[in-house]
């Protein structure tokens, strides 16, 4: 699903390579899947008319109306550009792409300009395929208004916008169906020309219609455009993941769109500290309003909205904090900001509502580099085959005849259980059938391709990572398991995974920080030994991870005697306002309390900074006679610092 920026080129399917081996029957044939668009007409604005055309091989889809807020429209567009063409990968300076460059430039010095051209995009499209390209939406055309689904570049963001029927005057009955549109910088910079004084109208669907205007030409015929394009597998995968993963649970609260501004606000007149901190994390309490602070200076911003309504206090940290930036052109339409959280690191969801729209961004929390965070993320989706399609298809058949329904409707109509009907609906979105709009909480059948998916392709992301299932499931493939806590340094996890292919055993260690995230990584395999991370992660190390994650998640603490817990509390002196940390250690009989006081600065009547309170950390370290003795003493210690009025901070 990607259109390529200049639409001069013929984008043809790349022949594999010689070197391009393949396992048999683990791993799909490419990292991409081909895929073919036909379009009569690039999507263009003519005449005030902004003509999105439909792919030619699917369904029909039909929807003309015009649109009575034309500033909503080109604000929310220009947005959903914004979020399908960024990319927020660190890119090292690499002078490979020059040389090659250069080296194409001498080979083709004497050659015609279209030779010279067709040189440049085949060795792009060989080398970088997405840097040319961007991922088309996903359009669907429903009871409720028209949705634009879309993936970012860097596949870190994902992105659904809805424009209700009330923002259109509606010309023709709309015909529903999903499909594809041709999204491109032509398209964008004629959205851009939108204005209130002329008067826009907004047609999905296959056919051009004849337009003709006093100000520019009429279109002209043109032949039937085809793009043959290589989908990167975990561009869909992680489409597929990020979507079915609105349907788990969450912490929601409520913001104002000056709390979102002024959090903007900040991050662009204040640049990152690089080796610091960029985290954004967001304190709830019940019963009062949600707090946003920045890292590393704690910059504290007191939210406007409503009293955050859980039973439990928390403190969860994001990533990613700077995509935020890519619903800017949206605020000032916006009435009110919805955000639903699923934990330390995982996606987050923000939900902009304005009249005759709503547009969601979500930001998955984890990057391509980050293998460790990705596999926690995989942990929380289902991947067992229990769910079959007998169990699935009474369910998708059923939302095909209603076509928009919630949950508790959806249990009615199927007779089944609500648990039974929300598992297969996952495992449905899971497969690209059915959307889920976090919104409105309905769910809408909606193919995101003609053709059925082969979900063998996208249930693990690499070779190594099916290996390391196949190894977790095997009695004893885990041994010598053990995890230690170092206090203010992280988790270190060690075990011995047990291969009997190979006849022997490989020993692994993880160090993960405070923030979860695997900061050392040691193998005794060839693969480790010979190349270290830079040829990816071997299957040993991610079983180990996998083996932690059931293990924490199994894990009962009352029976434990390592742990670690991070308390947090904000403490306010006049108008000066820090954030204040302590971590509690459990290590067999010992006991370890270590708390963390920043510097606070306070300005003098002659603008001169005084130190009102020195920073560092205070260790206090007690030894027991047994691990009774001290789980006792932890567990007095978590009420004692409770009382206190420190929050328990997920983000250990």
């Amino acid at each position: 699903m990607t259109t390529p920026k200049n639409t001069a080129p013929q984008i043809t399917e790349r022949a594999p390579q010689a070197d391009e081996s393949v396992i048999a029957g683990a791993l799909p044939n490419s990292d991409s899947v081909p895929m073919t668009l036909r379009y009569q007409r690039p999507s263009e604005v003519h005449a005030d008319h902004v003509q999105l055309f439909a792919v030619l091989d699917r369904t029909p889809v039909q929807f003309k109306g015009i649109v009575k807020d034309p500033l909503v429209f080109r604000d929310c567009l220009s947005a959903l550009f914004a979020v399908v063409s960024s990319d927020y990968r660190y890119v090292p300076r690499d002078r490979s792409a020059y040389a090659a460059y250069v080296e194409m430039r001498r080979s083709n010095q004497y050659a015609n300009l279209f030779a010279a051209q067709r040189a440049y995009f085949d060795w792009l499209f060989e080398h970088d395929p997405l840097a040319y390209c961007l991922l088309d939406p996903v359009v669907q055309v429903h009871p409720q208004g028209v949705t634009f689904e879309v993936f970012s570049r860097d596949e870190a963001s994902y992105a659904q916008l809805t424009f209700d029927h009330t923002l259109f005057e509606t010309q023709q009955p709309p015909v529903y169906g999903v499909t594809h549109i041709d999204f491109s910088d032509a398209l964008i910079k004629g959205i851009e020309k939108v204005r209130t004084f002329h008067e826009t109208t907004l047609e999905v669907g296959q056919q051009a219609v004849a337009l003709t205007s006093t100000t520019s030409d009429p279109l002209t015929d043109q032949a039937v455009i085809e793009k043959r394009i290589q989908v990167p597998r975990s561009w869909l995968r992680g489409f597929l993941q990020v979507q079915s993963a609105m349907q788990l649970a969450q912490d929601r609260f409520s913001i104002e769109p000056i709390d979102l501004y002024n959090v903007l606000r900040h991050l662009r007149l204040h640049k990152d500290i690089k080796g610091k901190r960029r985290g954004l994390v967001i304190e709830l309490i019940p019963q009062q309003r949600p707090t946003i602070y920045l890292e590393p200076n704690g910059t504290i911003f007191h939210t406007q909205g409503a009293v955050y309504t859980g039973r439990q206090a928390k403190m969860i940290r994001l990533w990613g904090r700077r995509r935020l930036a890519l619903l800017q052109r949206v605020l000032p339409h916006t009435q009110h900001i919805e955000v639903a959280l699923l934990g330390q690191g995982m996606p987050s969801y923000w939900t902009l509502r304005g009249t005759g729209f709503h547009l969601m961004l979500s930001m998955t929390g984890f990057t391509q580099s980050n293998w460790s965070q990705a596999l926690n993320f995989d942990l929380l989706l289902p991947r067992t085959e229990i769910m079959t399609d007998a169990h699935v298809q009474p369910v998708l058949n059923a939302l095909m005849q209603m076509q928009v329904a919630r949950l508790d409707e959806m249990t009615n109509v199927t007779g089944l259980t609500s648990a039974v009907v929300r598992e297969a609906l996952q495992h449905a979105s899971q497969q690209g059938l059915v959307m889920f709009d976090a919104a409105e909480q309905r769910y809408r059948y909606r193919p995101l391709t003609d053709e059925p998916l082969d979900m063998a392709q996208f249930q693990y992301r690499n070779l190594a990572e099916k290996q390391a299932y196949d190894l977790i499931s095997r009695p004893d493939a885990v041994q010598d398991f053990q995890v230690l806590n170092m206090p203010g340094e992280g988790i270190e996890i060690t075990g011995t995974i047990i291969v009997q292919e190979d006849r022997r055993s490989y020993s692994s260690q993880l160090r993960l920080n405070e923030e979860g995230m695997v900061n050392r990584a040691t193998c005794s395999c060839h693969q480790i030994q010979q190349h270290g991370l830079s040829q990816g992660v071997c299957s040993h190390l991610v079983t180990l991870r996998i083996a932690y994650a059931r293990y924490d998640a199994a894990r009962d603490p009352k029976t434990t005697w390592q742990e670690t817990r991070l308390f947090t509390r904000r403490r306010q002196r006049g108008q000066q306002e820090w954030i204040e940390q302590l971590s509690l250690t459990l290590n067999q009989k010992r006991l370890f309390v270590i708390s963390d006081q920043p510097a606070l600065l306070q300005k003098g009547p002659r603008l001169a900074d005084h130190l009102i309170r020195e920073p560092g950390k205070r260790r206090q370290q007690f030894t027991f006679n047994t691990p009774e003795q001290a789980q006792s003493a932890y567990f007095q210690q978590i009420r004692q610092i409770k009382a206190k009025g420190f929050i328990e901070n997920s983000v250990s």
